[in-house]
């Protein structure tokens, strides 16, 4: 189907023409799910070493908490998108553990492994909307792994996932656009909308794989802003993958530094210095 459509009979979300003005009727405050303080992610002795022999991890440990944002720098090659990959579990790592809510991931396959990642949400360096599509139905999309349907198959969502992809849209300061085409977002647009449509699953972590590599300066800094909003108030465990230190030590409560694919350091933010960032680049150039 070309539009996405509530069940039982609602509005083609995909419409602006005929998308009703229920945004403006429905409260502006996003649902909270109610987060338990404590270890969100543990990994534990993580290990990736490919076929070609190439170790990409060696034994990394890292645990994040809730309300934290973890930040992972280190230069290209130093390990970071195969840590973001074993964690979300595009690469099986080959020891080692990834946990989220007591659960290893590492160890599940299938259904059963579904279901335990659902707390995860993940936000790439591209938004990855469906430009076509309005940004109220991108958003609604983020709901459909709870609900796996022969309706949600057909492209559209239950009803009850309207009312918060609305609030969530309110969340990142987007509630006006959710009748626009999200073909004509500006770039910083829509990395919020992504960002809207990641807390549509509800997650306990939320992954940031370099979320801002291709935003100007200040696109950058909203949607930061929004990652720190995200883990101090709203309780979410961030984990966050960037390329810009400035950045990393602005925002960041600890700072991950990865070399060569092991831990160089896991400290709070104020107690890395520069030259130790800059060690990070300048050790593969040497």
């Amino acid at each position: 189907m070309s539009t996405l459509s509530i069940t039982s009979g609602g509005v083609p979300l995909d419409s602006a023409s005929r998308f009703s003005s229920a945004a403006s009727s429905l409260p502006g405050t996003a649902p909270h799910v109610a987060r338990e303080p404590g270890v969100k992610l543990a990994v534990r002795d993580l290990t990736m070493r490919y076929a070609d022999g190439h170790t990409a991890l060696r034994n990394m440990n890292v645990s994040v908490h809730a309300g934290e944002l973890v930040v992972v720098l280190g230069s290209n090659g130093s390990g970071k998108s195969t840590f973001m990959k074993c964690v979300v579990g595009l690469n099986r790592p080959t020891a080692g553990s990834v946990e989220v809510g007591g659960r290893d991931l590492v160890a599940l396959s299938g259904k059963a492994l579904r279901e335990a990642r659902l707390p995860l949400a993940l936000i790439s360096q591209n938004a990855n909307l469906v430009k076509r599509r309005s940004v109220l139905a991108n958003v609604c999309c983020g709901a459909l792994g709870r609900h796996r349907t022969l309706a949600t198959a057909l492209g559209r969502v239950p009803r009850e996932a309207v009312e918060p992809a609305l609030s969530y849209l309110d969340e990142v300061g987007l509630l006006h656009l959710a009748r626009q085409r999200a073909g004509t977002l500006s770039g910083g647009q829509a990395q919020r909308v992504a960002v809207a449509r990641a807390l549509a699953q509800r997650p306990h972590v939320l992954l940031a794989d370099e979320p801002v590599a291709s935003l100007d300066p200040e696109a950058a800094d909203e949607v930061m802003r929004l990652l720190r909003r995200l883990a101090s108030e709203d309780g979410l465990a961030v984990v966050c993958v960037l390329h810009q230190p400035e950045l990393a030590t602005r925002y960041a409560d600890r700072l991950v530094g990865l070399r060569s694919g092991r831990l160089e350091f896991d400290r709070p933010a104020s107690a890395v210095s520069s030259q130790q960032i800059a060690s990070l680049y300048l050790a593969e150039a040497s």
